[in-house]
Order: structure tokens, then C-alpha cells, then sequence
């Protein structure tokens, strides 16, 4: 995965890889749980519309963890 792109695109895909370690599930609640608690919401909504918009580069737990949230 790329180190380029938009900030929260990288933030999340940092994520990700640092909890990819554990069961793919217990990752994406994990993930999910991070992003609900700790980022600004026009972080969340920029992360959003780059999964909406099917950005490449996004980490598969990336995109779950999107689903879970909404």
C-alpha cells in the first residue's frame, strides 16, 4: 500500500496494518471503534467518500471498518 494520498486514507491504512494481526473481525470492530472515538467528523465523512468512491489503495479492513460505522 501506497504512502501517498490523502491524509486520512493514510491514517486509516496505518491503522489497519498495525491490527492486522488479529482476527479479521475483532480488527474492523477495533478499527471502527478508533475512528468513531478519535477522529473529527470531516475526518470520517473524507474517509467515507474515498471508500464511496472506490480509492485504490484502501486496506480491506478499511472498507469493513466504513461499513461498521455507518
Amino acid at each position: 500500500m501506497s504512502a501517498t494520498g490523502p491524509a486520512e486514507r493514510r491514517m486509516a491504512n496505518d491503522i489497519a496494518t498495525n491490527l492486522a494481526h488479529l482476527p479479521p473481525e475483532r480488527a474492523v470492530a477495533e478499527l471502527a471503534g478508533h475512528i468513531g472515538r478519535f477522529w473529527d467528523p470531516r475526518m470520517r465523512s473524507k474517509l467515507y467518500a474515498l471508500v464511496d468512491d472506490g480509492a485504490p489503495e484502501v486496506h480491506p479492513l478499511v472498507a469493513e471498518a466504513v461499513k461498521l460505522l455507518r
